[in-house]
């Protein structure tokens, strides 16, 4: 297991390595059946990290995987890695999740002072983490670092869609669609992750709720290393659901307030309407003044509807959900070195 032993450096001490407050750098990576992936990424991560200094575990987090992780996955020895594990979830539990526990496992077990957040595919470059680490480091090991995407290379269907759902979650919420899971976090940003309920819904959107200090690199994706993605068009759906609902209090506000304000339109025109009916008879149809009556019918239930929606969403807050300190011992299985 790894060490549980907690960290006795300060951050003063800390700022001065390279890494940005990292004498132990923990790398957490979810893999749902991709092995094949995993074993071209690690010689790569070891390869990237060899100019950074400390200790460096990478954590492979196995989302409840139907095929077991081979024999050879670390292929050849390991230069700047010191150790690697894969932690095994007792059942799929998507990544967002996984990502959720692994950072559990890392702040409570391992006492990383910083820890990189990456997928397993390759799509989130390893020749990009030293950036990521200087970053931090000009912080002073203090805020969080994520990489902001400057150019993707899906399909130009998925474009399509992605810019859909960004402009669906700027309009929600009243937040861009900036970052996604490639980051590094100091120990003081991993604490404040670990009472946070909206990590189990999403990882970027809990820090960018918990309202810790945050800046951002510009960063292209790279190709998978091996095979296709495995997230269909049902799954990236959810998963940007996941990311609105954290920010569900501001949703439903926004909801309310913008269902309040066609409401007195409608009503505003419904008013004019009628005194123009009144004044000058003829000068309004009669489909005129039943289209108005409608809107305000409409507005006025949209407007009550929001109400019941934000009531509920409001005091829901008041009750605990799912704690990472509290609850991610419940999904791990076992947590096996293999190197």
């Amino acid at each position: 297991m790894i060490s549980t032993a907690p960290s006795t450096r300060t951050l003063s001490e800390s700022a001065q390595n390279p890494t940005g407050g990292t004498a132990r750098l923990a790398i957490v990576i979810p893999i749902f059946n991709d092995w094949n992936c995993a074993r071209k990424l690690l010689p790569l991560l070891d390869d990237s990290l060899a100019a950074t200094p400390g200790e460096i575990c990478v954590l492979l987090v196995d989302d409840g995987s139907s095929v077991p992780a081979p024999n050879d996955l670390v292929e050849k020895p390991l230069q700047s890695i010191r150790e690697v594990r894969i932690l095994r979830l007792r059942q799929n539990l998507g990544h967002q999740r996984a990502i959720a526990i692994g950072l559990y496992c890392v702040n409570q077990r391992f006492s990383a002072d910083a820890t990189i957040v990456m997928d397993g595919d390759g799509e989130d470059r390893p020749e990009s983490i030293p950036a990521l680490l200087e970053a931090l480091q000009k912080s002073g090991g203090r805020e969080a670092v994520f990489a902001a995407r400057t150019k993707r290379l899906e399909k130009p269907l998925f474009r399509f869609f992605y810019q859909a759902y960004r402009l669906i979650h700027r309009i929600l919420t009243g937040l861009p669609v900036r970052i996604g899971n490639f980051s590094v976090i100091p120990k003081s940003s991993a604490d404040r992750l670990m009472v946070s309920s909206d990590l189990w819904n999403h990882y970027a959107a809990a820090v960018v709720q918990t309202r810790m200090p945050l800046r951002t690199l510009p960063m292209p994706r790279a190709r998978r290393l091996d095979g296709a993605s495995q997230m269909n068009f049902l799954a990236l759906v959810t998963h940007g659901l996941r990311a609105i609902s954290v920010y569900s209090e501001t949703v439903s506000v926004r909801l309310l307030v913008a269902a309040s304000g066609f409401l007195i339109l409608s009503i505003l025109l419904g008013a004019g309407v009628l005194y123009t009916t009144f004044a000058i008879p003829q000068a309004v149809p009669q489909w005129v003044r039943l289209a108005v009556g409608l809107l305000a019918v409409l507005c006025l239930q949209a407007t009550m509807l929001s109400l019941v929606l934000v009531l509920p969403v409001i005091s829901s807050r008041s009750h605990a959900g799912f704690i990472p300190l509290r609850d991610s011992e419940y999904y791990i299985l076992e947590q096996v070195r293999i190197w």
